[in-house]
């Protein structure tokens, strides 16, 4: 589960990546990985504020992968992250980038670092160690997603994205799990008339907001409606993406969200639906975590369910293509793959999943080879929803710069507030898009 403010420094920060990438061009130079002796080490250059997979590496690194650590010893370095691309812009103008990093805070960076050679072929080395298979495809799909159809990435951190929902809530007001959005609207509609507020969002942050316009374009106008945006070949004002917020905004005209929502942030939201105050709350399995902790857990983990963003009629999308998202990416460099460092990736990529999930109750995005008992059902329910899906698809800003994507958030509360037209919302997006 990624850390929060990395999930917030991570939207501040999303084109920082792209910062002095022509000198970070001159300084790659196609020269590849160079030459070089070989590595005493491997080392690791993490972010100060992730702490669960380098932890989960060293237990890896004192247990299972012993063998591999004693050939070349795990060493690890961290950074705060709002200095991370800086730091790899230095290193790799150095020749110096270590065996493995985490990548740029936007996948700009990391694709110029490949471009110049930078990064390992990471699906032709997994191939050739025999551990690709080891990788969850919903994972590859994703890191594909992000990365321009390359794996360039390694997937520590795995989530999806869905509706959780109060299972007692619904019971006991007759209401079925929604396959369709029309059915989700009547779901709504009869927790609204028993006083029940229907869903929980952070208006404050934004993204829990434009994340539903992109649920319902995915789920209307297919896995590519983004991609098309992103191209030039569509536009956020045309009429069908148009309708996707007005469909969002419509849920805020009928009060779906409480009072005060573009004033709620992310733990009151979370709050909301842990007591038992929503019945619904749509977010990533990163959530989990809060939902297996009974301090904040009211309601009960055994009465939290999980489904997917629901089927829109006669719509291009379907139902089992996850939003997901890799956390804040692992790459491995190519100065210092030889044969030791192999074995360590092979080593990682057949136990971390298990490893992380029992010590941690971190999904990733590796297969879990060593049986783990779930923390919960729900919990269980995501991991098999995870393993059972084979594309994902991405969130509303993912291929946004900086710019756009602080316009769509700060825009999001005004939308379902009745302040900012759907229309308006989506023109002042797009305009944001153009000029970058």
């Amino acid at each position: 589960m990624p850390d929060r403010t990395i999930r917030a420094r991570r939207l501040v920060l999303a084109s920082a990546g792209v910062m002095s990438l022509a000198l970070l061009a001159t300084a790659c130079g196609g020269s590849g990985g160079g030459t070089s002796a070989a590595p005493k080490d491997f080392k690791y250059l993490s972010v100060t504020e992730n702490t669960t997979t380098r932890t989960a590496l060293t237990t890896l690194s004192k247990s299972t992968c012993k063998a591999e650590n004693d050939a070349l010893p795990l060493k690890v370095e961290t950074i705060p992250q709002a200095q991370l691309d800086q730091k790899l812009q230095l290193l790799a103008g150095q020749n110096a980038l270590p065996s493995m990093f985490a990548a740029g805070n936007a996948p700009a960076l990391t694709k110029q670092l490949a471009k110049g050679g930078k990064v390992a072929e990471i699906q032709m080395e997994l191939e050739r160690l025999g551990v690709l298979d080891q990788l969850e495809p919903a994972a590859v799909s994703t890191i594909k997603a992000l990365y321009g159809g390359k794996l360039m990435a390694l997937p520590y951190e795995y989530n999806i994205e869905g509706f959780f929902y109060n299972k007692k809530l619904f019971k006991e007001n007759g209401i079925a799990v929604p396959g369709t959005w029309d059915e989700l609207l009547v779901a709504a509609d009869k927790l609204n008339a028993k006083g029940i507020q229907p869903f929980s969002a952070s208006g404050a942050q934004g993204w829990p907001l434009t994340r539903l316009i992109s649920g319902y374009l995915y789920r209307s106008l297919g896995p590519e409606a983004l991609d098309k945006v992103d191209a030039g070949t569509a536009k956020l004002t045309d009429p069908n993406y148009v309708k996707a917020a007005e469909e969002v905004a419509s849920l805020g005209k009928k009060g779906y969200f409480g009072k005060g929502v573009g004033s709620i942030d992310y733990d009151t939201a979370m709050n909301q639906f842990l007591t038992g105050k929503s019945g619904m709350f749509y977010m990533g399995s990163w959530a989990l975590a809060n939902i297996a902790d009974p301090k904040q857990n009211k309601v009960g983990a055994e009465n939290v369910g999980f489904m997917p963003f629901p089927a829109v009629k006669g719509g291009a999308g379907s139902i089992d293509q996850y939003p997901s998202n890799i956390g804040l990416a692992v790459t491995l460099g190519s100065q210092n793959f030889n044969k030791e460092t192999g074995a360590w990736v092979s080593c990682i990529a057949k136990n971390f999943g298990s490893t992380a999930l029992k010590d941690h109750g971190t999904i990733t995005g590796f297969k879990v080879n060593t049986p783990v008992k779930d923390a919960n059902e729900v919990a269980g329910t995501v991991r098999k929803t995870i393993s059972s899906s084979k594309q994902n698809v991405l969130w509303f800003e993912a291929l946004f710069s900086t710019k756009a994507t602080t316009i769509s958030n700060t825009n999001a509360p005004g939308l379902v507030n009745g302040s900012v037209s759907p229309k308006r919302f989506m023109e002042t997006v797009q305009s944001a898009l153009a000029s970058q």
